[in-house]
């Protein structure tokens, strides 16, 4: 069982930056696992935006290319999501998620384990 604690989230003005952080509590997740962010907006399905894989592969949802990076800090158990550029649109609940593999797919069905999400809110 892997347990993840998101932090970071909060409320930031449009055009502003943001990073939230992803705590888990094995160092194999993070390290030879694919680690994923999601969000999901009021009234709106969860979305994959960014992914990870154990060797370090990202990928990027078109709608947070270019202004969004996935990090992760294997010594620390650390997962990080940097924001900037933000927009109201990017307005979510924020959730990291790993699965039992090595490699990334934003299906959510993929992922094993999940977090508890953490808010962020952008004014315009």
């Amino acid at each position: 069982q892997v347990q993840l604690v998101e932090s970071g989230g909060g409320s930031v003005q449009a055009g502003g930056s943001l990073r939230v952080s992803c705590q888990a509590s094995s160092e194999f997740a993070v390290r030879a696992s694919c680690m994923a962010w999601f969000r999901q907006a009021p009234g709106k399905a969860r979305e994959g935006i960014a992914s990870i894989d154990a060797d370090f592969v990202t990928e990027y949802a078109e709608s947070v290319k270019g202004r969004f990076t996935i990090s992760k800090d294997s010594a620390k158990n650390l997962l990080y999501l940097q924001m900037t550029s933000l927009k109201s649109e990017d307005t979510a609940r924020y959730y990291c998620a790993t699965r039992r593999g090595m490699t990334c797919n934003f299906a959510l069905t993929w992922y094993h384990y999940w977090g508890q999400g953490t808010q962020v809110t952008v004014s315009s």
